[in-house]
């Protein structure tokens, strides 16, 4: 049974829990997995800590929270520190490189950054970090379909911004696709 317990995190107005909508969306509805989706954040509109938590199994997921999460999107500082402890061994750390200092460093991770606020920026919009970091998760990990993916931002994002946040999408993709093979699959 196929089963990936992923935690996306960082901080209000990142859209971190919007990230995690379209990636449930994405393996639920566009590819018929059992998906699971719990979200945390605090009091404030901005700047207070969010995480979002999925899981996504081919069987029925009977228990709908992590237990030792396969996969760390840390967004910010706080995010990394809070939540990398939890990853499991051998966990895969995807990380937004300007914004996360991974030390110290555990050496039992893969740890992939990308520079999505930037790859945002270019854009002309850095509220698109998290399609960014979507884009990169989906082209390392290949966990769910870049076309399931690009339906699902079409259906989650605001009316008017479908263009620019799939052209974010695939400026996280073509990043993973830039990557040495060697380094995702380490």
């Amino acid at each position: 049974m196929a089963r990936h317990e992923i935690r996306i995190a960082g901080f209000g107005g990142q859209g971190v829990i919007l990230a995690g909508m379209v990636l449930g969306r994405a393996a639920t509805i566009y590819e018929g997995r059992h998906v699971t989706l719990t979200q945390s954040f605090g009091p404030e509109a901005r700047g207070s800590a969010a995480s979002v938590d999925l899981i996504v199994a081919s069987e029925p997921v009977l228990y709908p929270y992590l237990t030792e999460p396969d996969i760390l999107v840390a967004m910010s500082q706080e995010a990394y520190t809070r939540f990398v402890a939890a990853l499991k061994p051998q966990g895969l750390l995807l990380y937004e490189q300007d914004l996360v200092s991974c030390e110290p460093a555990r050496c039992d991770l893969r740890a992939l950054g990308v520079p999505a606020t930037r790859l945002a920026e270019e854009l002309g919009r850095k509220l698109v970090l998290n399609m960014v970091l979507v884009g990169f998760l989906t082209g390392v990990t290949g966990l769910v379909s870049a076309e399931a993916v690009q339906k699902s931002i079409a259906d989650s994002v605001p009316k008017g911004t479908e263009s620019l946040n799939t052209s974010a999408f695939h400026r996280g993709l073509d990043y993973a696709a830039a990557l040495q093979p060697a380094a995702i699959s380490k």
